[in-house]
């Protein structure tokens, strides 16, 4: 407990963008998030009242940083399970466990996990040789997915093969540097979609609309809530599934599972254990934020309503230009501002440097197309400074 407030302490590990949006809920609950990070230019760090420096990876400095908190929890998923089950071991409260976030660690663990629990899925196999990924596309035909089974995230650590001859040369060269691998089949998908979940250590769980997300590169970069278009039967359907996987797995906290949409029914593709991406339309779209559903959840408060604060939300990602513009982002803010004054901007505070997440934009209101046409042009504006639509500043 904070003896200053009365309240329990939160502690999270990883210093990026999502713990920076965490420590702006936990000063509503007032609290001062404290953070773990590997500098002093990480994005919490900037901004979060009590921040430690140290590594994920670094036991020792887990350890020191632990004993000042009453709940630990993540920004990420790469904390080392062995070095999780050494702090639960030390009487550390861990949410989600290490347990539960193994799957969001290991795709191949989560694969076979969630296949013996029947959620659907693409047939996979493990893959120690270039003839297990040769064998799988003789039996499922070709083109096949190769993902690396730990550390992969905004499409890197994952590869298409068309054809037998570029499995060969590829696996080969990723088995000798270490990369433990997988195969799956490639599905055929409509569209992607998220159901984004949270739960309780006393088994409370929540739901929010589930989402459309737009990928480019394997990047995120336009969230729609809801999925338009998406029968109120499949909505219900993947939130359960989101539900049943959460309790199935003790996970405690946000989870997002990250879905296909396909002629047969959905699929169920990766699970993030933390606030997620395709979850930030909540920040202001929803009536609780996956932010403060993810503290709610590890203090095992009672959790938050999740509905739509207007009939459509749309997120669009800012992400870093080629070349850094010569305006400001100062500048470019007030121009955008202009524009468009019910923007509702939310930047990280990083250096911008080409492809990488320097925040997002989000637009209520009704009518889905107009709402996206907006997000996207103020997104690039803000990273480019430009407007695609040709709209003139002065």
């Amino acid at each position: 407990m904070d003896t200053r407030t009365g309240l329990p302490v939160v502690g999270m590990v990883g210093g990026g963008q999502l713990a920076r949006m965490t420590h702006q809920s936990a000063i509503a609950l007032g609290q001062s998030l404290r953070v773990l990070a590997a500098g002093e230019n990480d994005s919490a760090g900037l901004v979060a009242g009590e921040v430690v420096y140290g590594h994920h990876t670094d036991l020792d400095a887990l350890r020191s940083f632990a004993k000042h908190v009453d709940v630990l929890t993540f920004d990420h998923e790469h904390v080392p399970g062995e070095h999780l089950r050494a702090l639960v071991a030390d009487g550390v409260v861990v949410r989600p466990g290490p347990e539960a976030l193994l799957h969001a660690q290991d795709k191949l663990v989560m694969r076979g996990r969630l296949s013996e629990l029947g959620f659907p899925g693409p047939p996979f196999a493990e893959v120690t040789s270039p003839d297990d990924v040769l064998k799988f596309g003789e039996e499922h035909g070709w083109p096949v997915v190769l993902k690396a089974a730990r550390g992969g995230y905004d499409g890197r650590g994952v590869w298409m093969l068309d054809a037998a001859e570029q499995a060969r040369e590829l696996v080969g060269e990723l088995i000798a540097a270490g990369t433990p691998l997988l195969v799956e089949t490639k599905v055929a998908m409509r569209r992607e979609l998220s159901a984004l979940v949270a739960r309780s250590p006393f088994g409370q769980g929540a739901a929010w609309p589930v989402v459309e997300t737009v990928q480019r590169d394997g990047i995120n970069t336009e969230v729609l809530a809801p999925a338009p278009g998406l029968s109120a039967d499949l909505m219900h359907e993947a939130q359960d599934l989101a539900l049943r996987a959460a309790a199935e797995l003790g996970v405690v906290g946000v989870l997002a599972v990250e879905l296909f949409e396909t002629e047969d029914g959905l699929v169920v593709n990766e699970l993030a254990m933390r606030p997620h991406n395709s979850g930030h339309w909540t920040m202001d779209g929803a009536r609780t934020s996956q932010f403060e559903q993810h503290l709610r959840a590890v203090l095992d408060y009672p959790l938050g309503a999740t509905d739509l604060m207007a009939p459509v939300c749309v997120m669009a990602n800012v992400l870093g230009a080629p070349a850094t513009p010569d305006m400001s982002p100062d500048e470019r803010l007030h121009h955008l501002f202009a524009r468009y004054p019910e923007a509702r901007v939310h930047l990280y505070g990083k250096g911008e440097r080409p492809g990488r997440k320097l925040g997002h934009v989000n637009f209520t209101g009704s009518g889905v197309e107009r709402l996206r046409e907006r997000a996207t042009l103020a997104a690039h504006w803000l990273s480019h400074a430009e407007w695609r639509d040709g709209h003139e500043i002065h």
